[in-house]
């Protein structure tokens, strides 16, 4: 191989990689943790590394020019090796020290994963855990996190998934607002009240509709991201909501509104790359999650 031929800086490359995908140098920056002149700085090198222009600049957006085009495939196949070398790295460690980052929504993680962090901290004092809260499917391939608690079943062959206890989720809403609206005497009655959501209340219309609760969006006067604002929102009068029936009863001021609404049933899932099996450390925190989670 021509060694001397590929004399290009990774840090160069890994900065134009992410500059074409997420579009801008800003967005770009913000996901390296980098500034913008830096980021700016190290296109601006690979370029002339390179000797061709990577991007067009306009007022507007960075676009790629042809030999930008034609060059992204193969720095997408770089960064590919790069974390299939970072994690091959960490199946090889056999140390129980050092960072672990587990993934998973902010209910989940305060309702159910905070009670086993007691456990984990006796069995492995020296492991630092970051806890990512977030609705979103983190990308365990581009080590986003080591280990995701999720609610719907990989489909990745690259990823070892583990059933949990499955939950259902329940219509709840506070004393003080059955109080106020009164308790409904058939399904449809739930069509006058308010409903708090998450981000998006589509996608519950349609399992609604077919267990007799006929919503629009419209019901919807409060919609959150947050598992725990949206918690929170329900125990103060906002409106009905659903909540796994685990994480209700710790509350005695929410009642099951329509006791006969047949639950909808929730799948949990502990995901890890199969390759992170190998490293101690992730292993020990994968089964005392599954365990403590079963």
């Amino acid at each position: 191989m021509g060694w001397q031929r590929t004399a290009f800086d990774w840090n160069q490359a890994r900065g134009f990689l992410v500059t074409a995908e997420e579009g801008s140098l800003s967005a770009a920056a913000r996901a390296l943790g980098l500034t913008q002149p830096t980021l700016s700085r190290q296109v601006a090198g690979l370029e002339e590394t390179l000797g061709v222009t990577l991007f067009e600049r306009t007022p507007r957006a960075l676009l790629l020019t042809r030999a930008g085009t034609e060059l992204l495939e193969h720095f997408r196949s770089m960064g590919h090796a790069a974390d299939r070398i970072s994690i091959a790295a960490t199946g090889q460690s056999q140390s129980i020290t050092g960072n672990i980052a587990i993934t998973a929504t902010e209910m989940m993680a305060t309702h159910y994963l905070l009670s086993l962090l007691d456990s984990l901290r006796t069995q492995a004092p020296e492991l630092k855990v970051e806890i990512i809260t977030s609705n979103h499917v983190s990308d365990l391939r581009r080590r986003e996190a080591d280990i995701a608690i999720r609610h719907t079943r990989p489909q990745d062959p690259d990823l070892i998934a583990r059933r949990l206890r499955d939950t259902s989720a329940h219509l709840y809403a506070s004393r003080s607002y059955i109080k106020e609206v009164g308790r409904p005497a058939q399904a449809k009655d739930l069509s006058s009240m308010l409903f708090v959501g998450a981000e998006d209340p589509e996608p519950l219309l349609a399992p609604l509709a077919a267990r007799g609760i006929e919503l629009t969006t419209a019901n919807f006067n409060f919609n959150t991201a947050s598992g725990m604002l949206l918690l929170e929102l329900i125990r103060q009068g906002f409106g009905v909501g659903l909540l796994p029936e685990e994480v209700a009863a710790r509350y005695p001021e929410l009642e099951k509104l329509w006791p006969a609404f047949e639950p909808l049933p929730v799948e949990t899932w502990l995901v890890a790359h199969r390759e992170l099996r190998t490293n101690p450390r992730i292993r020990l925190v994968f089964d005392l999650l599954s365990e403590g989670l079963s």
